[in-house]
């Protein structure tokens, strides 16, 4: 079976590839994250999920490389990860009342043939009306600083919501398992083999 390497650090994607039961390894690859001018989310992601799996190919030249991305896009702005709980508290007052989506970029790099499958997949999050003091309450038990939206939907955030929306849940924690698997059938690796 060809070797699976999945582009991140994040024990998040970590912890949802396992699901998958798929021997795989974990590497950074080293991307710069910008997005570039007048660059739409959906375009952002797909660019850089592609670039993450991309980038590890010399050093994998054998092998099925994930790369993934994620965006939060509020109010038709795109916001990444908070890094502190002041900016934290700041989004999730943003996000408090409204429909957020996020947009996650999933590539699987073939190395061995240079085959390059990518999407884009949404996922909607209805935040219910939250007050100040829930906002600070949540970000200091959960401290999501890491996480695009400052939240963990696997975690106490499911507090947050009225709605979630979008046709796989993993999304919404980084890395779309149910278009994952699909891709990594067209590569010839199937979760399901004996």
């Amino acid at each position: 079976m060809t070797q699976l390497v999945l582009a991140s650090t994040s024990p998040f994607r970590k912890s949802l590839l396992e699901k998958l039961g798929i021997p795989f390894i974990t590497a950074a690859p080293e991307v710069d994250e910008a997005a570039q001018p007048d660059e739409n989310a959906t375009d952002l992601v797909m660019r850089l999920a592609a670039a993450k799996a991309r980038a590890l190919a010399d050093k994998f030249p054998q092998h099925c490389i994930i790369g993934s991305d994620q965006v939060c896009v509020i109010d038709g702005k795109i916001t990444g990860k908070p890094h502190t709980e002041e900016k934290a508290c700041a989004q999730l007052s943003q996000a408090s009342g409204h429909s957020v989506i996020f947009y996650t970029g999933l590539a699987l790099f073939d190395s061995r043939n240079n085959n390059m499958q990518v999407i884009c997949e949404p996922f909607s999050v209805d935040f219910r009306q939250l007050s100040e003091q829930e906002i600070i309450n949540y970000v200091r038990k959960e401290q999501p600083l890491s996480c695009a939206g400052s939240f963990k939907s696997e975690g106490l955030g499911i507090t947050l919501f009225d709605r979630l929306s979008g046709r796989d849940p993993n999304t919404l924690v980084g890395l779309p398992l149910i278009a994952l698997c699909e891709m990594l059938r067209t590569a010839g690796i199937d979760p399901l083999a004996g």
